[in-house]
């Protein structure tokens, strides 16, 4: 493709649903979300969890992480010699954020950790990255980091700037354990009265449901630090309705649905800790996607960050609302499948 070829627009069909109820701390209010899909029996799915949501206090979402990642990777002469630099960089946090943040005026050190396997010295680079996604700020900070280690231990060998324990794009424990993004949990709790109206089905059900299916089926898969039922529906339609780079459902959709009964009602929440999103950077500048964070309040003047943790929020909101409709179809035989047959076939 010549740089100057014609750029052309892929339709995807789009809807807003709500109204939803949230109640903080992150954010209040009632929202309309809007997700992009071609499984157009998603709508109605995320739709029925927001008229729960409508019958219940809110849903309440926390912040729970932030941050963004880049691994580089350098090789010493041996073992004994990688090791020992990773050790006094253990001790220069002050000199590595220096270099780092010199990158960019959003960009915040955090964290560095490392992994020494034989010779080779990988460098997980943490970095907070305001209301952007922040792959391209993480990363060039982790080349200013790169050119400062280079030239403080010449002895080293640059191999790459991006080494896979990151991790970009793929699932793995480690963002699960040390987060790549924003993390958010998202919970309520739904009376029984609201069970049987809107979802046809019982507390009981649906906890004894995400046992078996969830977490025992999930384990026997050898899914890697989740257990959920489809995660990844919700994000993808959210972010590609959003500008989100869209790849990053496959981190983002790791993470765990807990259900359990409180009080004869039914506890509901996901836990998310990878859901990589921004309000500024690549794709914002489209006329549907601005409009859609503009409804979303994700565009006003906030401190650096409150944005995007604002739509984190929300997308894990639109998560929680898929999940928990899912979940009470799945406790009725036929009902998935009735659906989609109704909704997808045609004549």
């Amino acid at each position: 493709m010549n740089s100057g070829d014609k750029i052309e627009q892929a339709a995807i069909p789009m809807r807003h649903i709500g109204p939803l109820k949230m109640s903080g701390p992150a954010v209040e209010g009632e929202f309309m979300l809007p997700l992009a899909t071609y499984e157009s029996p998603l709508w109605p799915s995320v739709g029925r969890g927001a008229r729960v949501s409508m019958q219940t206090p809110g849903l309440c979402a926390v912040i729970t992480d932030d941050r963004m990642s880049r691994s580089v990777l350098v090789q010493a002469a041996t073992a004994v010699e990688a090791w020992k630099i990773a050790s006094a960089l253990q001790g220069r946090h002050a000199e590595i954020a220096a270099a780092a943040e010199s990158s960019s005026r959003f960009a915040r050190f955090l964290d560095l950790h490392h992994q020494v396997v034989g010779n080779l010295l990988y460098l997980r680079l943490e970095m907070q990255t305001g209301d952007a996604a922040g792959h391209n700020m993480v990363t060039n900070a982790a080349e200013a980091f790169l050119n400062w280690i280079l030239q403080q231990y010449p002895q080293l060998k640059y191999v790459s700037i991006s080494a896979n324990f990151c991790t970009d794009k793929k699932a793995t424990a480690v963002n699960g354990i040390l987060g790549r993004g924003r993390g958010v949990i998202c919970e309520t709790v739904i009376p029984r009265e609201v069970c049987a109206k809107v979802l046809r089905t019982t507390p009981e059900a649906v906890a004894d449901l995400n046992l078996k299916k969830n977490l025992i089926g999930t384990s026997l898969a050898g899914g890697i630090r989740s257990a959920n039922a489809h995660f990844a529906n919700m994000l993808l339609a959210f972010y590609l309705a959003t500008g989100q780079d869209a790849a990053n459902i496959i981190e983002g959709s790791q993470g765990y649905t807990l259900a359990e009964v409180q009080n004869n009602d039914l506890y509901f929440s996901v836990t998310i800790p990878n859901i990589i999103i921004g309000t500024v950077g690549n794709g914002k500048d489209i006329e549907f996607v601005r409009k859609n964070l503009e409804a979303l309040g994700c565009l006003e003047k906030r401190p650096a960050g409150e944005n995007a943790r604002r739509l984190a929020a929300l997308a894990a909101a639109a998560v929680w609302c898929g999940e928990l409709s899912l979940m009470a179809a799945l406790t009725h035989p036929g009902e998935l499948m009735s659906a989609h047959r109704k909704m997808e076939r045609r004549k």
